[in-house]
């Protein structure tokens, strides 16, 4: 790693910053540098100017307008209550580059230190570092809003929660130690903390009323980001202004980034509603998520003479998988045979072909499109994490590639719907006759009942097509479709049969494993574990990933994790695109180099006076 040396301290010449620190850590000198990494790959030296992927002479100036499908009724992001909507986040100790795997580099801190065996992490604060009402970021303010947010939110709970202490060891310097040594991500995952004012959020709003930082509020948060909120309309828009005097604003990593005068964000219900507002210029921008409206939906006036653009970028990250998820938290999802029949019953090709105009892959992996995803029989080195756990994984994880089911043919179709029925029988469930229908139900006389939860009509046209299968095998099938806070207080509960979800992936995947799969995270309020997943050798596989010492041993141990995952039949795949299809107005200027793992929309953006007149003289 790196080291700038204008940075170095040793122990002698601080003795108060370290008298917190463990003893295995006080054998090591201390030597700070500006980013973090998790593999020694850092891109950027220390007197770095900008990122390669921004126009560092980008004007500020203009007006942004961000289309938003959903709804808020609160302006807390910290809680996992309500639906919230920040407007201008809190801004967090390092920042990611994105044009690099894995590796941070400092923004409210200037500096950062491990010891090797990573049982703690120490960062300096930049004294300059300041909120919105003149205060500076404090030590403290580090502190409480880690102890803070662990014990406000659980999902934050889980992916900080070896993080046993946070404390202030010096003026501008907070340490974190940790429960265990040799975890690789710790480290990186603290530098990701949002940073709150103690003062402010201990405090009183204007009402004389104490603040709850664990309950919903229509209060714009104090932060110290390059934005503050000005306006907003409960569930409808966010007005949010650049600061003029922004602290932090020609740090190397904020410089030709954060340009626009204002950004507005406007919230839609309903999906449709929010396309047509897009091609009436009522926001600016949208990442087109509809493989039909990419194909057929643009065919308008302002796209065809170039006022609005469309195209499709690519960028090197890992698809994750999106999928029909069903909640093993009730029995009747508890058979992996019921599970694969439900899979069965999926006519993707179909759906591809009818639905999707051929342009999406579907997804056969939680690591899609990356180095990580498992492919062909398992290697020895998975096969050394693997076998310890046979006892409690599928056997096939040991001796097939996973495949879904094709459905190319109509004979093909027949005979994946012969193969479900007969899962289905195997697994106690048979064909009942009752008012005309043929009905599957269990020695109970229990019909098998099935509920799609969704937030979006988008959803409709594919699930009615998959319930008509469904109901083929004897199912009783819904389809229910609610509003996105209806939507958002189920899924935090975990009040639903079968919901589509999908789980973003890095190329470094680490803690976030356990809040996604972990047992620890199925009956956790507000967890990313929708299917409830309850698994010794996941729990197992998942700590092979965090505690991974390099590349090879992190891409090993990921494969292993993907087998047993996908083996298990969680979800019911859906597909990918290994692209972003992005439409937008055409007032904006943008660097020519993107970066390979991110696209920093609207970040490094800026607005274009002449292209806007063009668009709306």
């Amino acid at each position: 790693m790196p080291i700038d040396r204008r940075r170095f301290i040793t122990l002698a010449a601080a003795p108060l910053a370290v008298s917190a620190l463990p003893l295995r850590a006080l054998a090591e000198e201390r030597r700070f540098t500006h980013a973090l990494t998790l593999f020694d790959d850092i891109k950027y030296p220390a007197d770095f100017a900008h990122f390669d992927y921004v126009n560092a002479a980008a004007p500020k100036g203009g007006v942004v307008r961000v289309g938003v499908v959903g709804s808020f009724d609160s302006l807390n992001p910290y809680t996992y209550k309500g639906e919230a909507a920040s407007g201008a986040p809190a801004e967090t100790l390092m920042v990611r580059a994105m044009d690099e795997p894995s590796t941070q580099y400092g923004l409210l801190a200037e500096s950062v230190w491990h010891p090797e065996d990573r049982s703690l992490v120490v960062f300096r604060l930049r004294p300059e570092a300041r909120f919105h009402d003149g205060t500076p970021v404090t030590a403290e303010d580090v502190a409480w809003s880690m102890m803070t947010l662990k014990d406000v939110n659980p999902r934050l709970e889980a992916y900080y929660r070896n993080v046993v202490k946070a404390e202030a060891t010096g003026e501008h310097e907070v340490t974190f130690s940790f429960s265990q040594s040799g975890n690789r991500e710790l480290p990186s995952i603290t530098g990701e903390l949002s940073v709150l004012s103690k003062a402010w959020w201990t405090g009183k709003d204007a009402q004389g009323k104490a603040r709850n930082i664990a309950e919903i509020a229509l209060e714009p948060v104090l932060t110290s980001s390059p934005y503050r909120v000005v306006d907003f309309k409960p569930g409808a828009t966010i007005s949010v202004e650049r600061v003029k005097d922004y602290w932090g604003e020609k740090l190397p990593v904020n410089v030709g980034q954060n340009n626009f005068d204002r950004m507005e964000f406007i919230f839609f219900r309903d999906a449709n509603v929010a396309f047509e507002a897009f091609k009436a210029d009522q926001y600016d921008y949208r990442a087109e998520s509809s493989s039909k409206l990419w194909a057929t939906g643009y065919d308008i006036p302002a796209v065809k003479d170039g006022r609005c653009l469309k195209k499709e970028l690519e960028i090197h990250a890992v698809n994750g998988m999106q999928g029909y998820v069903m909640n093993l938290r009730r029995d009747k999802f508890k058979d992996v045979r019921v599970r694969r029949a439900l899979n069965l019953a999926f006519d993707f090709e179909w759906a591809n072909a009818n639905l999707f105009y051929g342009q999406y892959t579907r997804a056969r992996s939680f690591f899609n499109n990356s180095e990580m995803e498992a492919k062909g029989l398992p290697t020895p080195e998975e096969l050394a994490l693997l076998e310890p756990l046979k006892a409690d994984l599928p056997p096939e994880v040991f001796t097939s590639e996973y495949q879904n089911p094709v459905n190319a043919t109509a004979q093909d179709r027949r005979r994946n719907l012969k193969e479900a029925a007969d899962l289905l029988a195997q697994a106690g469930w048979t064909i009942a006759s009752q008012g005309g229908r043929n009905l599957l139900k269990n020695a109970k006389g229990e019909p098998f009942t099935l509920t799609f939860l969704l937030d979006s009509p988008l959803f409709e046209r594919i699930t009615l097509p998959y319930q008509k299968q469904l109901e083929m095998l004897g199912f009783t099938v819904t389809v229910r479709t609610v509003d996105s806070s209806q939507y958002e207080r189920q899924k935090q509960n975990f009040d639903f049969d079968i919901l589509v979800h999908s789980w973003g992936e890095s190329l470094s995947p680490g803690n976030e494993q356990r809040d996604q799969w972990g047992s620890a995270a199925a009956d956790t309020a507000g967890s990313d574990n929708m299917a409830g997943i309850r698994n010794a050798a996941i729990d197992k596989l998942i700590d092979q990933v965090i505690f991974a010492k390099d590349r090879a041993g992190l891409t090993t141990a990921v494969r292993a994790l993907d087998r047993a995952l996908i083996w298990s039949q969680f979800v019911v795949p859906q597909w990918y695109m290994p692209k972003i299809r992005l439409a937008y107005w055409n007032r904006f200027g943008m660097p020519e180099k993107l970066p390979q793992y991110d696209l920093p929309i609207p970040a490094a953006w800026w607005y274009d006076a002449d292209k806007a007149r063009t668009v709306t003289p």
